[in-house]
């Protein structure tokens, strides 16, 4: 008995040890590969692989939606890699036939597909807003996006529309192509999901991901094992978000999110997330509500998320969004620029760490209703923050505090429906540059009714025993500001309520206490529309250790 006990255990510690397998997927055979090693779909190979394996992926577009539920170590991941020097893409388009003519240039073929039935407009959200834009169909001509309608007489050149009663798709192409030729290539999304990762250290490598018709807050790649990781993958033209992570200890890195119609990715519950050097450029192309959920990413109630060496560019809400109940995140290092809202927006979340970022040109966009949340750095009822070392530079504003009556809920509280009171208390801003920022460098955007922004001797009669600046333990000092002539340099209050406006930073220091050791001087960058943010060495920046330690990605800055 004894000795089957240790044959049994050995032959355990040989699969769990033994040398590890590869997998080819091609479209086509391969002579150089044997036959049992090759299949020709990617969800043969997931369903093949355990741990250790690695799964090599010959050039090709593959349509599928493909689940991976095979689960790696950490010693031993499971990989799925683009073979060297070739193109990958997983898709979520097929190509449509069987077109009928219906008039002079509109067609109609079967159309099965219902992306979102739980929703009475077959949007999500299903409100008014979004009835249009909350739709997950997309359609194609030779590789030319239609817009879609919802009704079909609202049909012109280059639009579609889908009668879901009837199970009909029409286009009416913009060049009058009859879809009927070989020369016309109609392709629509029909999976919203194009990978699915249920299991635990699985890495990608190398993959192109577009297409899917996922809703919004569905992300077209989903990575939901902890230990999952992506490598100089590109996640582009979705519907919704690009990926969407919930594990734990995962990582994107040299990844690129751009062109989704809604985030570039999405976070939730994903603890020690890592993202390095990747791109996040021109999301939320399909214009959903930035105040609900849209720009370069959206975190909520994770921790321990890093976000550093990457670019955040152009997104069409925040560059960097956390809402919602995070927990000790970080951003660090990285290039965040034009985005439409704010660059950072860290919202009824504790523990910022932002530093050494370069945060230049956001917050420009006509959008009254995202007072507050249109800076460089936006703290939105969010306490124990330090942001230092950032260059603060050409933005509607530069840094803000916003804040309203909020509360959050806590990462792993037993009752999940519990949110506590928060607001922002405890904040270190020091030894920034907030410079030449449009409407201010800095200012207090407080839309609260109690005063706890003025120091006691400022309130009102009426404001009884509520907080007090001095309470809220702001420390703001040994930042360097710079501003013309017609630029606003520290607000404090809304624009509806009690505000002053501080033109000297002795006036700051004299009634709010705050900015102490912090100057206002010219500063002149070597070509700040070019990202050349050098200044010489002999800047008084330098000496108060107001200037990034280390490299941005994009920007030329001042080795010192």
């Amino acid at each position: 008995m004894l000795r089957s006990i240790l044959s049994c255990s050995l032959v355990l510690a040989s699969i769990g040890t033994g040398p590890a397998g590869v997998w080819h997927v091609s479209q086509h055979p391969l002579t150089h590969v044997p036959p049992k090693q090759q299949v020709r779909t990617l969800q043969k190979a997931a369903n093949a692989v355990v741990a250790g394996d690695k799964v090599i992926i010959h050039s090709g577009v593959y349509r599928e939606a493909v689940i991976a539920e095979k689960s790696g170590t950490a010693a031993r991941p499971i990989q799925f890699e683009a073979a060297a020097g070739v193109n990958v893409v997983i898709t979520g388009l097929d190509r449509l036939r069987d077109w009928r003519k219906e008039n002079a240039n509109v067609y109609s073929t079967n159309w099965s597909y219902r992306f979102i039935p739980s929703s009475k407009t077959d949007a999500h959200p299903d409100d008014e807003y979004h009835r249009l834009i909350g739709r997950a169909e997309q359609v194609l001509i030779n590789t030319q996006p239609l817009q879609q309608k919802l009704e079909r007489d609202q049909l012109s050149p280059g639009d579609f529309y889908v009668d879901l009663a009837n199970k009909r798709l029409y286009i009416c192409p913009l060049r009058g192509d009859d879809p009927r030729s070989k020369r016309v290539q109609v392709e629509a999304a029909t999976r919203s999901t194009l990978l699915d990762c249920k299991g635990a250290y699985v890495t990608l490598r190398g993959i192109t991901f577009q297409y899917a018709a996922n809703p919004a807050q569905h992300g077209a790649v989903l990575f939901k094992g902890r230990g999952d990781m992506a490598e100089y993958c590109t996640f582009e033209r979705t519907n919704g978000p690009g990926a969407s992570f919930g594990g734990s200890d995962q990582i994107a890195q040299h990844c690129t999110f751009a062109d989704n119609g809604q985030v570039g990715f999405a976070a939730n519950h994903a603890d020690n997330l890592l993202i390095t050097s990747c791109t996040i450029r021109n999301n939320n192309t399909k214009g959903f509500n930035r105040q609900w959920e849209a720009g370069g990413d959206k975190i909520v109630l994770s921790r321990n998320v890093i976000l550093e060496k990457s670019r955040f560019l152009s997104n069409r809400g925040s560059g960097i969004w956390f809402d919602i109940g995070n927990e000790n995140c970080e951003v660090r290092n990285c290039l965040i620029a034009d985005n439409e809202d704010a660059g950072i927006f860290y919202e009824i979340s504790y523990g910022l760490l932002a530093h050494d970022n370069v945060i230049v040109g956001n917050g420009f966009a006509r959008d009254p209703s995202a007072w507050g949340g249109q800076a460089g750095i936006s703290l939105s009822s969010s306490p124990n923050c330090l942001i230092e070392r950032n260059l603060l530079v050409g933005n509607r504003e530069g840094f803000n505090f916003r804040e309203q009556s909020r509360t959050a809920p806590r990462i792993d509280h037993p009752d999940a429906k519990k949110e506590e009171a928060i607001w922002n208390h405890d904040e270190g801003i020091c030894n920034n540059v907030i410079a030449y920022n449009r409407d201010a460098q800095t200012r207090g955007w407080f839309d609260v009714t109690d005063e706890r922004h003025w120091p006691r001797r400022m309130h009102s009669a009426s404001s009884g025993d509520s907080m007090s600046l001095e309470a809220l333990h702001f420390t703001m000092q040994q930042n360097v500001y710079a501003r013309e002539d017609n630029q606003p340099l520290f607000i404090w209050g809304t624009e509806w309520r009690r505000h002053l406006n501080y033109s000297t930073i002795s006036e700051i220091q004299g009634e709010l206490d705050l900015e102490h050791e912090s100057q206002l001087l010219p500063l002149k960058f070597r070509a700040l529309t070019d990202r050349d943010l050098r200044l010489l060495p002999e800047s008084p920046v330098f000496q108060m250790d107001c200037y990034p330690r280390g490299r941005v990605p994009g920007v030329k800055l001042t080795q010192h």
